[in-house]
């Protein structure tokens, strides 16, 4: 649902004067105007930007390329429940609490875990209601501030993982959005999926939670440590063939580091066993903007999702209850879940019901409603106080003790 902004004008991040009041009429651009859109999104998020500039940064591209009403609407998802953690609403510090309530336990169109799982991963309210969306909740609640048509993106990354959503706005009378705009968003949104999964990493490893926080290190253009966060020693020790006290650092992040600054723009992943034996994934990408040329490099542990063992521990789920409790947060239906988790739907209903019977609900809704409001709520108000402190923004849910 779009903001509620006031009437005063105010300067923007970037110093330019826009009004809050009334939304700015703009030209619609041309098929050159979203290439370029599109190669500036590219290179802003293929910095290692904390999620805040990452927003704010691609929002300037975006108030060029596909004009909307006030400010979009950004929300980082936790992939593994399609539930929100965070959201970045410019001028609005609070997300009301009506609004979550209408996302989670209200029978409407056009949620988010909706469009993020849908084949195309786009939609505007006036395609779900038929161009006629009056009968939406959810429609009026936007017409009573001003907007009109409502457009979501599910921010996907080209591996389906799913990392956040957009939504963006227009007021009564504005064209519809166009077959050409949706394009141009759906070919960003793996770029933006990536670019909030890295500045969510970015901020975990300046601002640790907890001893599993990755870890950076900016290496300069001789590959040499320039920087690092606290902590980081752990897991450069922890890489194979490295040796901290001789000056060597291991091969997997200089080969990650050479490749993200081979000079093509783009980002480099690697995935290495770690001493111990188990997974650590390796983020490299260049950063540009300092004048001197130097890399990123995220150091983070391949851990499962947080929200799967969490489940088990806070309700006693089993893991094929946890398996099935994931998928209905994800917003499958029976059939999909038999088919995902190859169970008979009999099964499925037999697992639902020993969940809905540990969990305390009488319903999918109810169920998701719980996870959210008792996981992911506090996460989602600590990340906007986290926002107006100027602090790193985190994903997941809550850890719990």
């Amino acid at each position: 649902m779009a903001p509620t902004l006031g009437r005063q004008a105010r300067r923007s991040h970037t110093g330019k004067v826009v009004s809050r009041g009334r939304p700015v009429r703009r030209r619609f651009p041309g098929v050159p105007d979203l290439e370029r859109a599109a190669d500036r999104i590219a290179r802003i998020t293929a910095a290692p930007h904390d999620l805040v500039t990452l927003w704010r940064e691609t929002t300037d591209v975006l108030t060029a390329a596909v004009p909307f009403y006030r400010t979009p609407c950004w929300y980082t998802l936790d992939p593994a429940s399609l539930l929100m953690t965070s959201h970045f609403h410019d001028g609005m510090p609070e997300f009301p609490a009506e609004w979550l309530h209408a996302e989670y336990l209200s029978d409407d169109v056009h949620h988010l875990v909706d469009v993020t799982r849908s084949p195309a991963g786009i939609s505007t309210l006036h395609e779900v209601t038929g161009g006629d969306p009056s009968a939406s909740p959810r429609w009026r609640a936007n017409m009573e501030m001003g907007g009109d048509q409502e457009l979501i993106l599910g921010l996907r990354t080209r591996t389906g993982e799913v990392w956040g959503a957009l939504g963006l706005y227009r007021e009564p009378g504005e064209p519809l959005f166009d077959g050409r705009e949706k394009q141009f968003l759906t070919a960003v949104a793996p770029r933006l999926a990536e670019g909030a999964r890295r500045a969510l990493l970015v901020g975990e490893a300046a601002d640790p939670e907890g001893p599993e926080s990755p870890g950076l290190v900016i290496l300069d253009e001789r590959f040499d440590v320039h920087s690092a966060t606290p902590g980081v020693d752990r897991w450069l020790a922890e890489l194979p063939d490295g040796d901290a006290d001789a000056g060597r650092l291991p091969t997997a992040l200089l080969t990650v580091a050479a490749r993200a600054a081979s000079g093509d723009g783009g980002v480099a992943v690697a995935r290495v066993r770690s001493r111990g034996g188990t997974w650590m994934v390796l983020h490299g990408a260049p950063l540009v903007s300092t004048g001197e040329r130097r890399v990123a490099v995220i150091i983070e542990p391949a851990h499962p999702a947080r929200i799967l063992p969490l489940l088990m521990a806070a309700y006693g789920l089993t893991e094929r209850e946890r398996d099935v409790t994931r998928a209905v947060l994800q917003g499958g239906s029976t059939a999909q879940i038999a088919d995902e988790l190859v169970l008979s739907t009999h099964t499925v209903q037999q697992h639902l019901k020993s969940v809905f019977d540990k969990t305390g609900v009488r319903s999918r809704r109810d169920l998701v409603a719980t996870v959210f409001f008792t996981h992911y709520e506090p996460r989602f108000r600590d990340n906007e106080d986290r926002v107006v402190r100027h602090r790193p923004v985190r994903g997941g849910p809550v850890r719990r003790p």
